[in-house]
């Protein structure tokens, strides 16, 4: 017989039921939709796994438990994902496999207990791809033995083994605190790849410095699916990044909601090197302005001087955290990449007001001025080309 490997916690879960899965590590299945922030937490959620003693796989076929780490930002991609749950669902019972399934990240938080399986959504009209028709139908529900949001990737293990022992679960509690700074995330060997691929000198990374939204535009829910903003501590970040340089990235992506809106409070010190948060000229916040912390520029500075062959990118910023010295850092710092990422929305001042953006097209033109003027090389680009002027 096997060697057990599953951790004390789990087992004494699983001992509770004479239905519980072997003793044997359980293998999971990942598969990430959505943008890089995903794609980020897909590795942390990994690191988790590992820690717990679960074992990552690369194919469905070798899991007995599939994660799903979804988005909520259009409507399409939620029902790409009903689908997915439809399709998995079939192919094990084709299979006479029993596997487990989970459904991680935006789409979790947003419908929580609803995901779940004999929630009462039908898959009738799933390959329509509109959510919204979906209506209770309990003999043909299709739907997740478990959900975690972005802030609860912690209790995965346990979520996983109460699902294997016959018990749906939802962690979905927003948090004001986590930042998973302690978390190593495991990554895909994108070095061994890249020299595979004969490009040696451009293995990459992205490293999460910041979660959560607090711009509350009337038209997005990343601020209800992924709370309220926090920061890591700058040191986590510094140690991650030179820990990467060292194993080999040249290529290192910060990523966060609203990247630039970054402060560290952490440090007791650091409340008092900088005064209130000084925000883009023309720009306003639904909130007071935050005080003292380590900004931004501060986090730029030092990536930037962990080596000059370190190169740096950023995303997503939001336009009013584009203070003159974030910019002046970027013109000065060779290895900090001159890409901006600066979403216009719209060119009306009725329609940014409706939207909640906090800037006219005046005040958003003025700071693509600044940029061209403190950044000579940057490079504006505007829809599509085949769009006219009207």
């Amino acid at each position: 017989m096997s060697p057990c490997y599953l951790p004390g916690y789990l087992l004494s879960s699983l001992r509770k039921f004479s239905h519980a899965v072997p003793c044997r590590p359980l293998k999971v299945y990942f598969e990430t939709y959505g943008c890089q922030m995903n794609r980020s937490d897909t590795e942390v959620a990994k690191s988790v796994l590992s820690t717990a003693g679960l074992q990552n796989v690369s194919s469905f076929q070798e899991c007995d438990t599939v994660l799903l780490m979804t988005c909520a930002i259009r409507e399409s991609s939620e029902s790409k994902i009903w689908r997915r749950l439809h399709h998995y669902r079939l192919v094990a019972k084709q299979q006479g496999r029993s596997i487990k399934i989970g459904v991680l990240g935006c789409m979790a938080e947003r419908l929580k207990e609803k995901l779940l399986c004999n929630s009462g959504f039908s898959i009738d009209r799933l390959t329509s791809g509109a959510i919204s028709n979906l209506e209770p139908h309990p003999s043909q529900s299709v739907g997740a033995d478990f959900v975690c949001g972005p802030d609860a990737y912690r209790d995965l293990p346990r979520l996983i083994a109460n699902a294997h022992a016959g018990i749906q679960g939802a962690s979905v509690a927003l948090s004001l605190e986590e930042t998973y700074a302690d978390v190593r995330p495991v990554r895909r060997c994108q070095a061994s790849e890249d020299a595979l691929e004969g490009n040696q000198s451009s293995p990459s990374a992205f490293i999460s410095v910041m979660r959560g939204c607090d711009n509350m535009c009337t038209y997005c829910i990343v601020p209800f699916v992924r709370g309220r903003e926090r920061s890591r501590p700058l040191s986590s970040i510094i140690d991650e990044a030179a820990q990467l340089f060292e194993a080999g990235v040249r290529n290192i992506t910060l990523l966060g909601q609203n990247v630039n809106s970054y402060c560290d409070h952490s440090v007791p010190q650091s409340r008092t090197l900088t005064s209130a948060t000084h925000l883009t000229p023309g720009f306003h916040a639904i909130y007071r302005p935050k005080l003292g912390g380590l900004r931004f520029v501060n986090l730029l500075d030092e990536v930037s001087r962990i080596s000059p062959e370190l190169r740096i990118r950023f995303t997503s910023p939001h336009p009013k955290d584009f203070p003159p010295e974030v910019l002046q850092l970027i013109a000065e710092r060779h290895n900090i990449c001159s890409h901006l990422h600066l979403p216009a929305q719209s060119g009306s001042a009725t329609v940014l007001d409706r939207m909640g953006r906090g800037y006219t097209p005046d005040a958003y033109l003025a700071l693509v001025e600044t940029v061209r003027k403190t950044i000579p090389v940057s490079l504006m680009v505007f829809g599509f080309r085949c769009c006219h002027h009207e």
